[in-house]
């Protein structure tokens, strides 16, 4: 949780720097969790009105549906944020993130399970503190 709340309260719209792995995936995981729960309120409030007459909607999946849509705009910023400083941390430009909306989530998520590159890179020193390795001889 804490890795969630260094994303969103110190690092909201920081689209420079690196992030580690586990900043990222935390992050991702507790931020889809939190959708789900929505989704699953909203499920619960179909599940009410269809038990009914009506075919209108219940309070409870109105609610659920904008709290999530709240949420959702809320944390759209810091998850590209994030997202972009884990591609820092693997040594990639920051820019890859466009190559989701063009249907290759598959190759950034590759760049984002990639272990941080060693040393410092153009966007900061490792956030790990491992230094590069260099050769004995």
């Amino acid at each position: 949780m804490n890795d969630y709340l260094t994303v969103v309260q110190h690092n909201y719209a920081n689209f420079s720097g690196r992030a580690r792995r586990r900043e990222f995936w935390m992050f991702t995981l507790v931020n889809s969790l939190i959708l789900l729960a929505f989704a699953i309120l909203m499920i619960v409030g179909i599940a009410l009105s269809n038990r009914g007459e009506g075919n209108s909607f219940s309070p409870l999946t109105v609610i659920a549906l904008v709290l999530m849509i709240v949420y959702g705009l809320a944390t759209a910023v810091p998850s590209v944020s994030v997202s972009v400083r884990r591609l820092h941390d693997a040594g990639y430009t920051g820019w890859l993130e466009l190559l989701e909306f063009a249907g290759l989530r598959i190759v950034v998520l590759i760049f984002h399970v990639m272990d941080s590159q060693p040393g410092s890179n153009k966007w900061g020193p490792n956030p790990k503190g491992v230094s590069e390795v260099k050769p004995a001889f």
